[in-house]
């Protein structure tokens, strides 16, 4: 897509920020400009890294993250402070790069898996009805394997029980913070026989666990990870968080020896260099990284320059107003206010927002966001769930049909000013 197009796509869950949009746009069309050079030139241009700078809940994660969902790509967030929890320094920084290929694994796995899905299901149908055949004693007298496996494949037998044998999987074995874990069924099953349990099960679910099996016999595991490995390697997108809470001027000791020591970490892994993973090599040169915070206390300039000058690209995001929460509410297709009506809808509640009581939810959330913390489109939910909490809560089974409108009254008459007490909803 053009970086137009992007952007145009991005618009329809975020509401402004064009700036942040066009610069991640332009940044995703540079890796397409990128593919199509020849390969000693591609290896002599690397990502235009970016940090956005603005307040919480304006839409700096959701960008990233629509994007990297738009082309498909390996998306990882990770919070730089994880990295000063513990000791010195903290996490391991190169784990966001073993994080991003597992990522990568799951997404390439997810595209096999749709390529045999409809092969492992018949295989599937074919097991189950061979299990069928031999324990159940509620099966018509002479039925054939071929109407059975037609009831199957029909679901005609979904509640049915069967027995099945499934791989006994040892639970990962936690290690002290910042270690991650281990999986022990991981490191020794290629070495030890797998251990099967028995289970008692619908047709339905031995469907859903057969299709699993056979998927994962259908599909070339070594050429998923060269894939994986290959699509972090130069489409993959990190998104480090909290930024700003590792940037501070230099010290001889206290906290920021600590930050400071995390931004030095984190420099090679932005930089460039080459991490060991279980799948293999990966190099980070080509890698996006999108850097984000509030930098309220701090200001970009505070971190390292040698860090600063891996993020050329300093977009500052716009804090939301009154017409932004509008849109907000309304125009995105996940839009708060969808989401609530689909919800009651469930116990045949027709939630209708007027106009006016758009504009009253908006004009709250400008003045709540004034007055209290800024936190961005993240004060909706909190007003929202505040508005129709006794809806949700005055609900009956199987209740007939009613319409309940949200005007500029009813807000006004479930939001008085004495109960905006808004600290239990803040997310």
């Amino acid at each position: 897509m053009t970086p137009k197009q992007i952007v145009a796509e991005l618009d329809k869950y975020i509401v402004g920020q064009f700036n942040a949009k066009k610069a991640v746009a332009i940044a995703l069309r540079n890796r397409y400009r990128r593919s199509k050079l020849s390969l000693a030139d591609r290896e002599e241009i690397t990502p235009k890294n970016i940090i956005m700078k603005g307040p919480t809940g304006v839409g700096k994660t959701e960008i990233a993250r629509r994007l990297a969902k738009l082309v498909k790509a390996p998306f990882l967030k990770v919070e730089a402070t994880k990295y000063t929890e513990v000791g010195y320094v903290g996490r391991d920084v190169e784990r966001m790069i073993h994080d991003l290929v597992e990522v990568a694994i799951r997404l390439v796995k997810d595209e096999r898996y749709k390529e045999v899905e409809h092969r492992a299901f018949q295989i599937a149908v074919e097991r189950v009805a061979e299990l069928l055949i031999k324990q159940s004693k509620d099966l018509p007298e002479g039925i054939t394997k071929a109407a059975l496996v037609d009831e199957v494949y029909r679901h005609n037998l979904d509640q049915m029980l069967v027995e099945i044998a499934v791989q006994d999987v040892p639970k990962p074995v936690d290690l002290p913070a910042g270690g991650g874990e281990i999986n022990l069924g991981s490191i020794f099953g290629d070495i030890m026989p797998k251990k099967m349990k028995k289970r008692t099960v619908t047709v339905e679910e031995a469907l859903r666990i057969f299709s699993a099996e056979e998927s994962e016999k259908l599909i070339d595991l070594d050429s998923v990870e060269s894939e994986a490995l290959k699509r972090a390697e130069n489409d993959g997108v990190i998104f480090i968080d909290e930024m700003d809470k590792i940037a501070g001027k230099s010290s001889q000791h206290g906290p920021d020896v600590s930050r400071e020591g995390v931004q030095r970490d984190i420099l090679p892994i932005v930089e460039g260099c080459t991490v060991s993973t279980k799948y293999g090599n990966i190099k980070t040169d080509y890698i996006l990284f999108i850097a984000s915070g509030a930098f309220h206390v701090s200001k970009v300039s505070d971190l390292i320059p040698e860090l600063q000058g891996r993020f050329p690209v300093l977009v500052e995001l716009d804090s939301l107003g009154v017409d932004e929460f509008v849109k907000i509410l309304t125009e995105p297709q996940n839009a708060i206010t969808e989401q609530y009506k689909k919800l009651l809808a469930v116990d045949n509640i027709d939630l209708q927002f007027a106009p006016d009581g758009i504009q009253a939810i908006a004009n709250v959330a400008y003045e709540q966001n004034n007055t209290l913390e800024d936190i961005g489109a993240r004060r909706l939910h909190s007003i929202m769930e505040h508005i129709v909490e006794e809806i949700s809560y005055d609900v009956e089974e199987d209740s007939p049909q009613k319409t309940i409108v949200i005007d500029k009254a009813f807000v006004e008459a479930n939001f008085r000013t004495e109960s905006r007490n808004l600290k239990k909803y803040i997310l």
